[in-house]
């Protein structure tokens, strides 16, 4: 049936309309099992008549729906052939036509099919988009371009292969010369058109396209063709660098117009040209260097020029890191005129900072932080300066120290009025102190020689963190940064005084104070010492952690509207940070603590909008259950179910489950089955690894309620649909190796041959070494496993019920030379007890594979030449760069509560002991044949190890 365009368009609309969505999004969800559905998007984004907010919506549907659609994980279509036909041919001359908005999730979704198709399965396409280049219709080409731009900028982050280097000369060969061409005709149609605004402000589009297509086309190496007219090209670099036309002047003093776009664009060619390829491009330095100067100088302060500067003063770091271009600032009259003209006026605060701090303190403390946002003028000034003063440190150091004693001396006179030139005297200092990178860990590592970090802390900077008037808060924030930044600098005694500090001003009324107190003290809880302990030991944060948490949580909830409540992440981590300092000392504070976080989360689940803030609030409620759990699992379930029931948090369900994991399923958990075995919760991907998980802690527990309720066959439904995909194969054989573990033989017996055969169909058809690997694993765990009626024997059997002698060829070819690739030590442990147990109790191996009992011995001594090491308890949190985390629709692993290794076998410590004692008792029983069999099955080097453990 044809779908109803009309119809689609309408509730695409509603989708955008947070009383409508969820009806919407029902509706679209019965709209796509309609053939041709994506298509149908596509014509919705083509036709002007149904408006532009659904045509939009559209486009954003149609951007999602490829991502989850195009192919599957083995590159095959999951559409149509014919829609992929038409999808192919629709799709670039649409993205041609239709408004920018649009354009950029068209260009998202084409990105996506490129990631797949391009160059092999979509060999067409450069030569589609050169045949739409015209030589004057910047309209036309933009569209054009944007495409380009949207396929070819997949190649900035990929590292170099020769399958890359074939896709780019592909391009390269039929691409380069028409860009070059579009180059040189829009350069001239820009002359033409100085005194027409509309159209030139459609050429400096184009020119911002080529801009970022050009960096795009040189970021893995120098095109040929680029080099041998990099003259010309640089010749119009510097024309477009040091260009300007009133018409293309904004008056909007935020938003960056064409003429910043384009030169921003410049200079990041110019960075990378510079980085790379310098011998190429060396000679053209100079005059860049000089034009870098003078709009660095004579530039306003208005934040659309923002990017525009630290684009250029990325340029000059690049250009600094080159002895022979850096020369030209070694001298103190040269290096004088950089730190006055160049440096300190992009590091003192504007007013549109201090606004910033006042009107949006949130965002202030996001562009501040270390590393978080490259693009401020402050950050791209600071690493300017770091630069010349790892060239030039005595030049460098001498003319900054002037400067710093200068803005001391005037805020002394005055403080009241010269406040900032406090603010800019600090951080001078800080940003020459520090030696090195900076890190997310333990701040600043090493400090030059030329400063002393406590000295000017205690003579400049700790009065502004001591007093509790008197004191701008952009001081006081500065002094908590100092602190912050060179937290590894400080002793611990130091801290101790330090610490208890930062804890009164998370009391502050200021945003930005006491959220950077949060920064500060979450990080130093977090700080260890070269001896890998804590420099604030858990005794001090214990002493303190109830004023900590309650200023916290006091600061958290201060406004309930949801968005409001989770915008400061920094409080949460810090909060998180607080338990897994303080550990089982949470304990006496549990029924408080719950309570705060129990109304978090049902405030942030009726809209969350801010992933690092329930990222860190999920860990915190995991360190809880890891901490106060185990002494008291019952209050944590009953007082957390409700909550997580109606998110289905399946990570914590599990690690409350785990805590406890003897007692038997509740109520609320065993109503909580029906919905976890249904299909539409295992559809995403992102759902699967947590699922599996509390299945996992489930099953034990509940195994004979599931047998009860004939819940048994969708388990094992689940495994099969797990099994048979690349992504979550291993998901598929942890669930089963709990399945095994918790139901007994009698249960499972019908089912066994089916699970073998899902299993070696896949295996057969799987060129997958995680698979085979996880198979093997699979292999020894149900062969060491007879205390549940199972073992090598019983596999045998049921592989005979498959077909006959198919198991000789699997142990040969693929079990026992998988064996030897085992790393983890509880894989190793099992595959020894595996083939311990195949030699002492298998009357298959006893009687019909004499030479596989032999093999299996060989592989056994193998193993136990690197012995494995029992399993730890491991108590160490590691820490998870947030921003290295992608949040969405996959699955977020929350490090307080990782799975603690099972070990099946945890009574069997030293190896090595037990197999030997093994192999004694099954001797002994079997009245010597085990002695038997090694003399007459194995070779003369291989008798004496064996006969080792028979003797030990």
């Amino acid at each position: 049936m044809a779908t109803d365009l009309q119809g689609l368009a309408q509730i695409l609309e509603a989708s955008l309309d947070p009383a409508q969505n969820k009806q919407a999004e029902a509706a679209i969800g019965e709209a796509e099992k309609k053939p041709g559905f994506s298509v149908s998007l596509l014509q919705v984004v083509a036709t002007e008549g149904y408006g532009a907010t659904a045509r939009l919506a559209s486009a954003l549907y149609f951007k999602n729906y490829i991502k989850r659609n195009w192919t599957d994980e083995n590159g095959n279509y999951k559409l149509p052939e014919n829609e992929v036909t038409a999808i192919k041919r629709e799709l670039i001359g649409l993205m041609i036509s239709v408004p920018p908005n649009i354009q950029y999730q068209l260009g998202d979704a084409i990105g996506v099919i490129a990631d797949s198709d391009f160059w092999e399965r979509w060999d067409t396409l450069v030569d589609d988009l050169v045949s739409r280049l015209t030589p004057d219709k910047p309209v036309i080409n933009n569209g054009v371009l944007q495409v380009a731009h949207s396929i070819f900028k997949r190649w900035r982050p990929l590292y170099r292969t020769d399958e890359l280097f074939t896709e780019i000369n592909h391009v390269l060969s039929k691409f380069g010369t028409p860009f070059l061409a579009l180059l040189e005709s829009t350069d001239s149609l820009i002359n033409e058109s100085q005194s027409n605004k509309p159209l030139l402000s459609q050429l400096f589009a184009t020119l911002n396209l080529i801009i970022k297509l050009f960096y795009d086309l040189s970021v893995q190496d120098l095109p040929p063709i680029f080099e041998d007219n990099l003259t010309a090209i640089t010749s119009l670099l510097h024309k477009y660098l040091t260009y300007d036309n009133p018409l293309l002047h904004t008056d909007d003093e935020n938003d960056a117009g064409p003429l910043e776009l384009v030169k921003s664009g410049i200079f990041e060619v110019l960075s990378l040209y510079v980085q790379k390829y310098e011998d190429a491009f060396g000679e053209h330095v100079e005059r860049f260097v000089g034009s870098s100067w003078n709009l660095l100088t004579t530039v306003g302060t208005e934040p659309k020029y923002d990017i525009l500067v630290s684009k250029a003063l990325q340029f000059l770091t690049s250009v600094t890191r080159i002895s022979t271009h850096a020369q030209s600032f070694n001298n103190e009259g040269t290096m004088g005129q950089v730190v006055e003209r160049v440096i300190l006026p992009n590091l003192t605060l504007r007013d549109v900072d201090v606004e910033l701090f006042e009107d949006e303190p949130i965002e202030y403390i996001r562009r501040d932080l270390e590393g978080s946002d490259s693009d401020t003028r402050r950050r791209a000034a600071t690493d300017f300066l770091r630069q010349l003063l790892s060239q030039f440190e005595k030049i460098v150091a001498k003319t900054v120290f002037r400067y710093i004693d200068h803005y001391l001396s005037e805020y002394s006179q005055n403080p009241k009025t010269s406040w900032k030139s406090k603010d800019t005297a600090v951080y001078l200092y800080s940003s020459i102190a520090a030696k090195g990178a900076v890190t997310a860990s333990h701040g600043v590592k090493s400090t030059h020689d030329f400063v002393n970090i406590i000295e000017f802390f205690q003579k400049h900077i700790a009065k502004d963190l001591v007093s509790d008037t008197g004191i701008e808060p952009i001081l006081k924030v500065d002094a908590i940064k100092y602190l912050y930044t060179f937290r590894s600098q400080i002793s611990e005694e130091q801290w101790h005084d330090a610490f208890p500090l930062l804890v009164k001003h998370l009391g502050s009324s200021d945003y930005i104070v006491y959220s950077y107190s949060a920064v500060a003290l979450e990080r130093v809880m977090a700080l260890t010492n070269d001896l890998n302990q804590p420099v604030i030991s858990q005794k001090d944060v214990k002493s303190l952690s109830a004023q900590l948490l309650q200023h916290l949580f006091e600061l958290i909830e201060k406004n309930p509207e949801p968005a409001r409540l989770q915008e400061n992440e920094f409080l949460m981590r810090c909060v998180m940070r607080v338990f897994i300092v303080i550990r089982d000392g949470v304990i006496p504070i549990t029924d408080s603590v719950l309570a705060h976080l129990i109304n978090i989360t049902q405030i942030i689940s009726r809209n969350p909008s801010n992933p690092r803030f329930y990222y860190y609030h999920f860990e915190a409620i995991g360190a809880l259950i890891r901490f106060a759990s185990p002494p008291q699992p019952d209050k944590l379930e009953t007082a957390l179910y409700a909550s997580f029931a109606s998110i289905l948090q399946n990570d914590l369900f599990a690690a409350l489950l785990e805590a406890n994991p003897s007692a038997s399923l509740s109520r609320y958990y065993l109503s909580l089955i029906p919905p976890i075995l249904s299909p539409e919760l295992w559809a995403s991907k992102g759902n699967v690894p947590a699922l599996v998980r509390l299945l996992s802690s489930m099953i034990p527990r509940g195994a004979s309620e599931i047998a009860k309720n004939n819940q048994l066959e969708r388990l094992l439904a689940i495994f099969q649909q797990l099994v048979g995909t690349k992504t979550h194969e291993t998901n598929g054989f942890e669930l089963l190796e709990c399945i095994i573990s918790s139901f007994s033989l009698s249960t499972l017996e019908k089912y066994y041959v089916t699970i073998l055969q899902v299993i070696l169909t896949r295996l057969d058809n799987s060129k997958s070494e995680n698979f085979k690997v996880r198979f093997v694993r699979f292999y020894h765990f149900f062969s060491a496993m007879e205390d549940k009626e199972l073992g090598v024997d019983f596999f045998i059997a049921l592989t005979e019920q498959i077909q006959t002698g198919i198991f000789v060829a699997i142990y040969l070819n693929i079990i026992l030379p998988t064996t030897e690739k085992l790393v983890r030590p509880l894989d190793r442990k099992t595959a020894v007890i595996s083939l311990t147990k195949t030699l002492t109790t298998s009357l298959a191996f006893a009687e019909k594979y004499q030479k596989g009992w032999g093999f299996s011995c060989v592989a056994l001594l193998k193993l136990l030449e690197n012995p494995t090491v029992p399993a730890t308890s491991d108590d160490l949190i590691v820490d998870q760069d947030v921003d290295d985390m992608s949040f969405g629709v996959g699955f977020t692993q929350l490090m307080t509560i990782r799975r603690p290794v099972r070990d099946q076998w945890p009574a069997i410590t030293d190896v090595k002991s037990w197999v030997g004692a093994y192999l004694r008792e099954a001797d002994q029983r079997l009245q010597g044949r085990i002695g038997e069999f090694a003399e007459k099955r194995l070779d003369a080097e291989v008798k004496p190890v064996f006969a080792e453990y028979l003797r030990k």
